[in-house]
């Protein structure tokens, strides 16, 4: 069975024709416990990761985010994609490289990125089961045999949650921090692309304990998913308060003000995709 996408719209009942129309929602939020996994090789049956699919169409040549779910101990033969991707581990610890290398096994906060036409193999560590976020900008996603890859030019990074670099509200024009402020402690990294204006972009924010306030994106989308920690998103149409666990994601296709209070008694990482450049401030 193919993977479907999730597409959430507002419902429409009958109405007449001086019945308000509503507008769309300026944000989306897609629960953890809301998303629906299916085998991502159904060749492989029991044996495939499950994928579940936060926005997008892993079928389609349109961008996706997918929670791809992977088996104790499993390990996948030396294949290639056809599209490069990146990923993010949330839980347990994988190992992504070439065929031949040694096992490296990268824990939650992790960051890796797989380049299209690379022979390379996928694995879980033996003892538990592991989850990583995966996104790629143009599909469809495919699985190909390693006796086609090819070299597109990339190199592979494999980037462990140890070395991630982080910067703090000082550091970055990014966070609000006036003298009172200095955003309650906020953290930046920056992973992947161009910090200029109108430039896809990936980074980490750390939101401390205790946070809570604003995730402003500019006028272009913005999409965010929770890495590790436990943080509440308010929606800002309605005021309904939505818990947000690793795996859960939220996103704007405009300027948005997103309300987020993080966990009492831990920080929350979010993994964040954005054109140009988004701002944060503590409340």
């Amino acid at each position: 069975m193919s993977i479907r996408a999730f597409i959430f719209a507002a419902m429409m009942t009958g109405v007449s024709a001086a019945a308000p129309v509503h507008a769309e929602p300026a944000s989306d939020v897609v629960l953890r416990s809301d998303v629906v996994f299916e085998p991502l090789n159904p060749a492989r049956g029991d044996a495939s990761p499950k994928a579940g699919v936060l926005w997008g169409d892993m079928r389609k040549d349109v961008p996706t985010g997918a929670i791809i779910e992977f088996a104790d101990g499993f390990s996948s033969p030396p294949h290639i994609h056809n599209i490069t991707y990146r990923a993010v581990v949330i839980e347990g610890a994988v190992h992504n490289d070439d065929p031949t290398a040694e096992s490296m096994w990268m824990g939650p906060g992790s960051f890796w990125t797989q380049p299209a036409g690379e022979a390379h193999i996928t694995a879980a560590r033996d003892g538990g089961s592991a989850t990583a976020f995966l996104e790629i900008l143009e599909g469809p996603y495919l699985v190909q045999p390693s006796e086609e890859q090819f070299d597109n030019g990339e190199h592979p990074i494999n980037l462990d949650a140890g070395n991630i670099v982080w910067l703090a509200a000082s550091d970055v024009t990014w966070i609000d921090h006036p003298d009172t402020d200095d955003a309650s402690g906020a953290q930046m990294a920056f992973l992947w692309g161009q910090l200029r204006t109108g430039e896809m972009n990936g980074t980490f924010l750390k939101l401390p304990a205790g946070f809570d306030g604003e995730l402003i994106s500019n006028d272009s989308q913005l999409r965010a998913v929770l890495v590790s920690g436990a943080a509440t998103y308010e929606l800002a149409d309605t005021g309904d308060a939505k818990a947000l666990t690793p795996g859960s994601y939220f996103g704007s296709k405009e300027k948005v003000r997103h309300h987020l209070k993080a966990d009492a008694n831990q920080d929350s990482v979010f993994y964040v995709r954005t054109e140009g450049k988004y701002e944060l401030r503590a409340n």
